[in-house]
């Protein structure tokens, strides 16, 4: 489990913690099952397990930061989630009776993934002004850089075996390019002796240092297994 979820269960508190990274994760791990089920995408059940094993530790941090969360971040929780499962639901019912046949439908569910995946791997990259800036990586974990860049490159090479899958190519392709940028930008500012590190690094972005710290997490499976 990670560390953010250690620190809210033992100070039975979210503090200033976000759930939104996860409440994105949650989707976008749901919609890589979808398109691993066989009447989707054929042979594809890699993308299937994983995903199905990180939508369910994404529902557990959930979990954790509804018991701990004060009664807005409930209720935030749970119409976010409402959404996602209508909007999910829609369109899982109009690409199985309006959309035929598995080329059309992993053509239609795919891209849907790769934007919701692309999305979720350049968010990171939004501090990088914010570290070129205070020209400090205090604001940019390494672990975090390191997992995009690791699990990008795992699920490019996987897309490139056969069967070759372009969907899972293109968003994986993207992320772990944008996992190099974000590790070589931390290298070079730690290469000047003008990085710095902090507790909440491991766990996310902090929006202000020791207070509000702004999660993120990647898809395909880290730490707890992502989504692709």
């Amino acid at each position: 489990m990670r560390p953010t979820f250690y620190r809210i269960i033992k100070k039975k508190s979210v503090e200033e913690f976000k759930p939104d990274p996860y409440i994105a994760t949650v989707l976008n791990c749901a919609f890589w099952v979808f398109y691993g089920l066989p009447f989707v995408r054929p042979h594809s059940i890699l993308v299937l397990t994983i995903n199905s094993i990180g939508l369910g530790f994404e529902f557990v941090y959930l979990a954790i930061f509804y018991i701990y969360a004060t009664n807005k971040g409930r209720k935030k929780v749970v119409l976010y989630l409402v959404i996602e499962v209508i909007f999910f639901a829609a369109v899982a019912l109009i690409t199985l009776l309006v959309v035929h046949g598995t080329t059309k439908r992993s053509l239609v569910v795919g891209v849907l993934c790769d934007i919701f995946n692309v999305m979720m791997y350049v968010s990171p990259l939004t501090v990088m002004a914010k570290v070129i800036k205070t020209k400090s990586v205090e604001y940019m974990p390494f672990w975090l850089s390191l997992t995009n860049f690791l699990n990008g490159l795992c699920w490019t090479t996987y897309a490139l075996i056969q069967p070759f899958d372009i969907y899972v190519l293109i968003s994986n392709s993207i992320g772990a390019v944008s996992g190099l940028v974000q590790l070589i930008l931390y290298a070079y500012y730690c290469s000047c002796g003008k990085g710095e590190k902090n507790d909440g690094g491991q766990s996310g972005y902090d929006t202000k240092p020791h207070t509000e710290v702004q999660l993120s997490t990647t898809s395909n499976g880290r730490v707890a297994v992502q989504g692709v």
